[in-house]
């Protein structure tokens, strides 16, 4: 693949904010996860005035995105793929034997292990509540499977989970993705998410706290969303539907996985589900609304009749792709 390109005032200035001991170690740390102010102080052992002073001048030189979640502020690489392409190229030349190299490499396996403990502690806390959930639908690896075949018919590069929850969309279609956002509210899940692709090592994908009806993303920015489960928590799905629509490339797709109508009342009393399902029209009719082409619906059935089916629903943006002379890499 051709390397992105840069004017020269913004080369030399992503170059100049690169050009320091420091912040190269922190980019070269960044390309492997992403971390907080706190994470790169343990790591780097520096303090957190000079640490913060790096990031704001990698920041400014587009080199490195900020991203606040609640009290907390998570640093990464930039979405821009040009500056993107940039860092990864640099950091890939840093020879992984360096003792400075190898040292960061240490104290960040040590930040990803207790990041990992603590989502851990989280699962186990939740876990009798989740099971109790997944015995009641269609099994996981089902869903999974149609969610793969829904997409084959054609690539994809960029993929953004709405509500991703542990991260297991994102660590599923990794190995068709250049870039993977995971978007949720809550900071716990967000923590489960992060220790997932970091145990996969999936450095293409990360996950942010935003709100699902106002998504910090430009218009035209990804080839597919997925909104996995989602929808029966909302108060307004057409809403949400309208701004996963608004974020899709022309010819994106929108693939939606929720339940099929069913009548488990005590889903919406202990686990503030306000829809118990929705029927294929109704998600259908969101879709079209939101100026998509509905483009299949099916039904997974359980293997049980007081087991809850799951629907899937998949809708294009009808607007026209222009070629891009780039190869997209294949769906298995």
């Amino acid at each position: 693949m051709k390397p992105s390109v840069l004017p020269f005032e913004k080369l030399n200035a992503v170059l100049r904010g690169a050009a320091e001991p420091t912040r190269l170690r922190i980019l070269s740390l960044l390309a492997q996860a992403e971390l907080t102010v706190s994470d790169l102080t343990e790591i780097l052992r520096q303090s957190q005035p000079r640490i913060s002073r790096h990031l704001r001048l990698l920041t400014e030189a587009g080199l490195v995105q900020r991203a606040r979640e609640g009290s907390w502020a998570f640093f990464r690489l930039p979405e821009d793929e040009a500056n993107a392409d940039l860092v990864l190229s640099l950091v890939d030349r840093l020879d992984p034997d360096d003792p400075v190299v190898t040292k960061d490499s240490e104290r960040l396996t040590a930040v990803r292990t207790a990041r990992a403990e603590t989502a851990q502690a989280y699962f186990r806390a939740h876990a009798e509540e989740w099971d109790r959930i997944r015995e009641l639908h269609v099994a996981d690896a089902a869903v999974e499977e149609a969610i793969v075949a829904a997409l084959a018919d054609q690539p994809f590069r960029s993929l953004l989970d709405l509500g991703t929850g542990t991260g297991r969309i994102l660590e599923l279609l990794a190995p068709h993705l250049e870039r993977g956002l995971g978007i949720d509210l809550s900071p716990a899940m967000l923590s489960v998410a992060r220790a997932r692709l970091d145990r996969a090592g999936l450095r293409q994908c990360s996950v942010r706290h935003a709100d699902i009806f106002d998504l910090p993303v430009p218009r035209d920015s990804f080839d597919v969303v997925i909104v996995h489960q989602v929808l029966h928590f909302l108060d307004d799905g057409a809403r949400a539907i309208r701004e996963a629509a608004r974020v899709l490339r022309p010819g994106g797709r929108l693939l939606v996985v929720d339940f099929a109508p069913h009548e488990l009342e005590f889903l919406r009393e202990e686990h503030a589900h306000r829809r118990l399902g929705f029927a294929p029209e109704t998600v259908a009719q969101w879709m079209a609304a939101a100026g998509l082409e509905p483009q299949q619906h099916h039904t997974l059935q359980p293997d049980h009749p007081d087991k809850i089916a799951v629907s899937i629903w998949l809708a294009r943006d009808p607007r026209m792709l222009i070629a891009d002379p780039t190869p997209a890499r294949e769906v298995a």
